[in-house]
């Protein structure tokens, strides 16, 4: 395996914000600065809720949510008639709450009868507290497995808690970000390993450390721990100046952005910051 193209690299300072809409902001702004890009993030997020309520079963079943307090997905699919257990890392932290839908921009619940919502505190990389094959699907989104460095752990453990035929819906850090983040930190020596690198590490403005994948290597490791593909895909395609620049002047152009990044979204261009994979137990 050859080395991380961070390995010789450390973190640097977060650049201050610019609340000029006008004015491009650098990739570490954009997505490692949580109070930059308000317009952008309630866009990203109404399409992660769209995302995933395409993605839940037909059927109500049990599902595990791995995604931390910070995503709104449980909720949705409570709202759609399955039980969900959440983790949370610590009991002092509460979950989100739901997202409000805008104009419809996702498919109302298919059912009148919700189902149950059950926090546990745990750790999302080891799930040795649940049984072999007892969830109907697994959801990781928020980069989580991202963050979790040694991925083919965390996805061998979802893969031993999915019933067969359960299914998981995850979303990582892509090389496009991973790339554009080492560029912004002047890593040029990392950079030039990055493409060719068999593991791309790449340290946050905040300190933290993120693995980044190619669509390929995110199917290959998928693969190697028992899971069968069906699609991978960017989270979204359109920019963040462009969701910037249309979201204030309409408050319908949400819904319609939203249905253009679902449907754009399902090219085979992963041109993505983030990139969303599904995936069966056979």
């Amino acid at each position: 395996m050859r080395p991380s193209a961070s390995s010789a690299s450390g973190p640097s300072a977060s650049a201050p914000v610019d609340r000029d809409p006008q004015r491009s902001r650098s990739p570490a702004e954009q997505f490692a600065t949580t109070d930059s890009l308000s317009a952008y993030w309630r866009f990203y997020w109404a399409v992660a809720d769209a995302q995933l309520a395409r993605w839940l079963p037909e059927q109500p079943g049990r599902i595990l949510d791995l995604s931390s307090p910070d995503f709104r997905g449980a909720q949705r699919a409570v709202a759609a008639g399955h039980d969900v257990v959440t983790l949370l890392p610590s009991p002092d932290l509460a979950l989100r709450p739901p997202l409000t839908l805008v104009n419809g921009h996702a498919p109302a619940p298919r059912r009148l009868t919700p189902g149950r919502l059950g926090p546990v505190v745990g750790d999302s990389a080891f799930l040795t507290g649940f049984a072999t094959g007892v969830f109907d699907g697994v959801v990781a989104d928020n980069r989580v497995l991202s963050r979790h460095l040694a991925t083919e752990a965390s996805l061998t453990e979802i893969a031993r808690v999915l019933r067969p035929g359960g299914r998981t819906l995850l979303c990582v850090d892509s090389v496009v970000l991973g790339m554009a983040l080492l560029a912004e930190q002047d890593c040029w020596p990392e950079l030039s390993f990055a493409p060719s690198a068999d593991v791309l590490l790449v340290p946050w403005p905040d300190g933290s450390i993120t693995r980044c994948f190619t669509a390929e290597q995110l199917s290959e490791v998928l693969t190697d721990v028992g899971l069968e593909l069906e699609w991978i895909r960017p989270r979204t395609v359109l920019s963040a100046s462009t969701v910037e620049m249309m979201l204030p002047g309409d408050p319908h152009v949400l819904a319609h952005l939203v249905e253009m990044e679902l449907k754009a979204a399902e090219s085979d261009d992963y041109v993505g910051v983030h990139l969303l994979a599904s995936a069966r137990k056979p």
